[in-house]
């Protein structure tokens, strides 16, 4: 029978979201762990179901690195696992506490948002990386996946449910929505039963949801990302630091998309990148100067750049080149085609990093260092939801510390306020 709407579902899970709230700080993490060893244990199960969702993706999609589940990423999510749960409990802490009026008690503590709802794209890391978070934060969520990981996720859940059931909890905690898109509006104004949505994914994904959601909002947004190699840059460092920043996960939200140049080190840094850039056939969209320059080193994969080659989002092997003429050019363009995600200097000048740190508007701000850092995982957060790019609430790798909201608790003893 075909399902007519999302709300039983989603009413199901407001529900298991008050068994969840009452789970002690041991009890959650018990959960994870236990959850980490059954992903362990069924590698083989979540690679072949992952391989359903593989052969149905073109090769030449970049989006397919993203949907792959190997042996090492399967074990480097269990471990994301064990890290969530080692974390401390985000909730019940006490972030004021004074005497008012009267003589009455005064308290301000964190407690959980309640149900959480993330909607993705072709990534099953995700589903895990969100149940995790929430669950460890005393929250229920909703998942929207994407067609493109249909089996992965199915599957994944089914995990999460066997975890939750060899604890007496409601499997309702984690619900994993259909994929058909004609619910995503349902569950945008679904007011009564999810406390906040947050979008990971496209461009157009986030803009779809942030124009349409009744539900409180926070965006992960795109990551359109520079790293400017300044005039006193050590090259050799700056061509790795590039290099890796480009191809190590060119899918990846935090993977550099243009590198802006100083004039004064161009003619001698644009051909240092040549064999590395030969080695991942990156293609290369390049301003007038360093299109002369990349021509003549011979560079074979090199187009003219156009307008809308800056401030693009690649996702891919291919990446965008600007020369600048010094600091204040280099910012300038950040600020006009960032998507304050994460931006990088190249630099040995102490004080000009000062000032490129201090400026440039980002989630993330790195000197001498790759973008490729700003992660959840990496910043030893155990995982993220997401990087939001946006400044209420949360900013950078939004993780388990931030699925929490605020409690007025006040004890009187008969006061009345006259």
């Amino acid at each position: 029978m075909e399902l007519e709407s999302i709300i039983p579902l989603l009413k199901a899970t407001k529900d298991a979201s008050v068994a969840v709230r009452k789970l002690s700080d041991k009890q959650r993490a018990d959960l994870l762990n236990a959850l980490a060893e059954k992903v362990l244990v069924n590698t083989a199960g979540i690679i072949q179901e992952n391989q359903k969702d593989l052969v149905l993706m073109d090769n030449a999609d970049p989006k397919k690195d993203r949907l792959l589940l190997n042996e090492k990423r399967i074990i480097d999510l269990a471990q994301s696992l064990r890290d969530v749960a080692a974390l401390p409990d985000p909730t019940g802490e006490i972030l004021l506490e004074k005497t008012i009026e009267q003589g009455m008690s005064l308290q301000k503590l964190t407690v959980p948002l309640g149900v959480v709802g993330v909607i993705y794209e072709s990534r099953p890391n995700v589903t895990l990386d969100v149940a995790s978070l929430c669950l460890r934060s005393g929250n229920a969520c909703v998942l929207k996946g994407g067609k493109e990981a249909h089996y992965s996720n199915t599957f994944l859940v089914s995990l999460i449910h066997e975890s939750l059931a060899e604890m007496n909890i409601d499997q309702a905690a984690v619900m994993l929505l259909p994929t058909d898109r004609k619910f995503v509006n349902e569950l945008l104004t679904a007011t009564k039963y999810v406390d906040i949505i947050i979008p990971r994914g496209s461009e157009s994904l986030i803009q779809f949801v942030r124009k349409n959601s009744l539900v409180p909002t926070i965006e992960t947004g795109a990551g359109v990302c520079h790293t400017y190699v300044e005039k006193t840059a050590d090259l050799e460092k700056a061509k790795n630091i590039v290099v890796n920043a480009k191809v190590s996960r060119p899918s990846a939200c935090n993977a550099l998309d243009t590198v802006l140049v100083d004039k004064e080190v161009a003619v001698a840094f644009l051909p240092m990148l040549k064999d590395d850039f030969i080695k991942w056939n990156i293609e290369v969209f390049a301003d007038e100067p360093s299109f002369e320059i990349l021509q003549k080193a011979e560079y074979p994969f090199l187009q003219r750049a156009k307008p809308e080659d800056f401030g693009k989002e690649f996702l891919d092997y291919k990446c965008s080149i600007k020369i600048v003429d010094g600091l204040d050019e280099a910012i300038g363009h950040i600020y006009n085609f960032s998507s304050s995600h994460s931006e990088a200097i190249i630099s040995k000048d102490a004080e000009t990093i000062e000032k490129f740190l201090n400026e440039v508007d980002a989630a993330a701000v790195y000197a001498n260092a790759s973008t490729r850092f700003t992660d959840g995982g990496v910043f030893a957060l155990g995982a993220e939801i997401g990087i939001s790019t946006q400044k209420l609430h949360a900013r950078g790798p939004f993780a388990l510390e931030k699925l929490v909201t605020e409690k007025w608790v006040v004890r009187g003893n008969g006061q009345i306020r006259v």
